[in-house]
């Protein structure tokens, strides 16, 4: 396992159901892990992400820490959230296998859901002698009208558990 998955891992187990929100000093993960501290950045702001249910906040000095909250959204709430206001007119490869990989996190689709989403959401899917940008647009259009069709599927569940 790669360093940046095992400090993930170890910040995540420390967000347990119970706990939605920890506070970290920087240098003691990095210290911790035997990493320099920008490794934490890293992981920081690429695994504990809005898109991935999560808000991070810090304070820098002698005092200074780490605030990671989990983000709790109803899955109605959150294919909103992407919807409206997160997928916007272009929507690059990387970003659309992780808002995918969310999904099934938030088990807001099934594991398989996601992955048949993603992989028609993939490069492969979208191959062809067109512009990079014009296969972002695409993506955007393809991945809102997944999420519309998710949201459809999802109200009538919704509306017998209220």
């Amino acid at each position: 396992m790669r360093l940046s998955d095992t400090i993930e891992s170890f910040i995540k187990t420390m967000l347990q159901e119970d706990q939605p929100e920890v506070e970290l000093k920087r240098n003691e993960l990095a210290e911790y892990f035997h990493c320099a501290p920008s490794q934490i950045n890293y992981v920081l702001a690429t695994r504990f992400t809005l898109d991935h249910g999560y808000v991070t906040s810090s304070q820098r000095g002698g005092g200074g820490y780490i605030r990671i909250v989990r983000v709790r959204q109803t899955s109605g709430d959150h294919l909103d959230y992407l919807l409206r206001e997160r997928v916007g007119d272009s929507l690059d490869a990387q970003t659309a296998q992780v808002l995918c990989a969310q999904l099934a996190e938030r088990k807001v689709v099934s594991k398989e859901a996601a992955q048949l989403m993603a992989a028609a959401l993939s490069p492969q899917a979208l191959s062809g002698p067109v512009p990079e940008a014009v296969k972002d647009v695409q993506r955007a259009k393809i991945f809102k009208c997944m999420l519309l069709t998710v949201m459809q599927q999802r109200k009538p569940a919704d509306a017998g558990n209220g």
